[in-house]
């Protein structure tokens, strides 16, 4: 095997060379037409789709809850919420691969965190930040990473406000 480590390496890459794989050998005539390589393949894709929606769940989660910091750090939930962007971001850098970035539909999920921000709010009668900017104002890079500062993410976000 040429990598074998792949597969615990970056788990998307892996799903998508084996997909290829698959359907290459199903272009074989001289293979068995009882194995169904299409919908195996999809399988397998579908592995690596898991992982980078999985991620981009976590994103929208801490996306979300630094915006509703961001937008009411004096309401009583406000320590809960940092305690989740914490877990949540932990949780995302924990299982993002670096073949993701380019994957990653960031403007899905900015609209998707700007959503649940503010039906979180709601039920609380707080309001999101008037103003937020159509895309997502922190750099995939200060998500993604070890040293995540949640007070220059939460400043980010009120400058971009601000500068509208």
């Amino acid at each position: 095997m040429d990598r074998p480590s792949l597969y615990d390496d970056d788990i998307v890459t892996w799903a998508e060379e084996q997909a290829a794989a698959l359907r290459a050998l199903a272009e074989r005539p001289d293979l068995s037409n009882v194995v169904d390589w299409e919908n195996v393949a999809e399988e397998i894709e579908g592995v690596g789709r898991a992982h980078l929606r999985a991620v981009e769940g976590l994103l929208i989660q801490t996306l979300a809850h630094l915006l509703k910091r961001a937008s009411a750090p004096l309401a009583p939930a406000s320590v809960h919420w940092r305690e989740e962007i914490t877990t949540f971001q932990i949780s995302a850098w924990n299982a993002y691969e670096a073949s993701m970035r380019q994957r990653l539909n960031w403007n899905r999920i900015w609209k998707s965190a700007v959503t649940a921000a503010e039906a979180g709010l709601g039920a609380y009668g707080n309001a999101l930040l008037p103003g937020l900017p159509e895309a997502c104002p922190i750099c995939p890079e200060d998500l993604l990473t070890e040293t995540f500062d949640m007070e220059r993410a939460l400043r980010t976000i009120a400058t971009s406000v601000a500068h509208r």
